[in-house]
Order: structure tokens, then sequence, then C-alpha cells
């Protein structure tokens, strides 16, 4: 065990390491969070049209558990014949992790519109509210409590499923892991789980503040009903 720390600790001295391992971490941060805000997006919308007609809820429910059944590695290395990219470019991973977050999130996005009171729809209505206006400003704001456990979800999946992008040699932290699968090296393995996993960890955190944030009278109804 010493030694393993040994050579964990020669490791992270290494400038060049600290270097390549600054570049894989940002690269994976890219990968991980544009997916995840575009998914968001096309998940909300998708969403939006399945809750407003039946018919549309049924089909967008099949296709998206349909499409998260696809293998990763299958569809980074399907991407660039569909949109015409390279098969090393990054553009791959971002496509394929945006149809994953979105596949994944039109189920949690009908679920919390559902949970939007009824009353509270109706009297949006009432007041003159348009559909996309209502939409906007009432269901979506009152639906984020249900979205975010969705969204932390796919956060995590996304984290993960980006190092499974090294493997057609993309970056990312799973480079290290690829690197020093090749190399016999556990130090770098060591290395990217943890960064991973920290990863994974901070960003949660990031979303839970957010949905706090964006839901005040959430902490103020749960304050009151402590009392």
């Amino acid at each position: 065990m010493g030694d393993f720390f040994a050579e964990l600790g020669r490791y992270l001295a290494s400038p060049n390491n600290r270097s390549q391992f600054l570049g894989d971490l940002l690269d994976h941060i890219y990968l991980s969070l544009v997916p995840l805000v575009l998914g968001l997006v096309i998940a909300v919308l998708a969403g939006w049209l399945g809750h407003r007609f039946a018919a549309a809820r049924s089909v967008l429910l099949v296709v998206s558990n349909l499409l998260y059944t696809i293998p990763s590695l299958a569809l980074f290395v399907v991407i660039p014949g569909i949109i015409g990219s390279k098969i090393l470019d990054s553009v791959n991973v971002i496509v394929a992790l945006t149809v994953y977050t979105a596949a994944l999130l039109v189920r949690p996005v009908l679920d919390a519109l559902d949970a939007v009171p009824p009353h509270v729809v109706a009297a949006a209505t009432a007041v003159g509210y348009k559909p996309a206006r209502r939409f906007l400003a009432v269901e979506l704001p009152l639906s984020v409590p249900v979205l975010a456990a969705g969204v932390r979800v796919a956060s995590v999946s996304n984290i993960s499923l980006v190092s499974v992008g090294a493997l057609i040699g993309t970056g990312g932290l799973g480079v290290l892991f690829t690197d020093g699968f090749q190399r016999e090296y556990f130090s770098p393995i060591v290395v990217g789980i943890v960064a991973t996993l920290l990863l994974a960890l901070i960003v949660d955190l990031v979303l839970v503040r957010l949905r706090n944030l964006l839901t005040p009278w959430d902490r103020v109804a749960t304050a009151a009903g402590a009392k």
C-alpha cells in the first residue's frame, strides 16, 4: 500500500501529468454539461408537446425508451455517419449524450408537468395566460422540484458516459483510464476514478443549490410545515 501511494505521489508531482489531468478534466466538464443543457431543452419542449397531446405523449415515451437502450459505444460510432463528422470529433459525444439526456428526461418532464396543481393552471388560464406564456411562467417553474430530480440523475449519467468516449479517442477523464490500462499504470486510473466521482458530486450539489434558488416558495412551504 505504501508503494502505491508513493507511486501516486510521483504521478501527481509531475507537471506534465497535472497539465494533462487539468485538460482532461475541462474536456470532461464540457462534454458532459453541454449535452445536459441541450438535452434538457429538447426534453422540456418534447414534454410540453406530450403533456398537451395524449397521442404525442405515447409516441415520445416509446421513442425515448428505445433511444436510451442503444449502447453508448455503438451510438458514438454511428453518429459520425449520420451527421458527417470525423470519428474522433468531440461533437459525436455531445450529440450522443444529448440524445441520451433528452431520452432520459422526457418522462421526468412529463411527470413534473403532471404534478402541477390543475387549479393553478386553471387560475392562470382564467386571468388570460396564453398556453405558451402559461407554460413558461407558471407550469415550468412549478415543475422544477420534480424535474430537478431527473436532471440530477442525467448529470451523473452523462459524467459517467463521457468516459466511454475515450475508447474511440475523444477527450475527458476516460483518457486516464485507457492510458493507465495500456501501460498497466494504476495511478492515472485511480486519479480518473476519484476525479469523476468528485465531479459528479460537485455538479449534483450545484444542481441542488440551483433548484433551491429557483424554487424559493418550496423552502417557505417546508419551513411553514416544520412549524
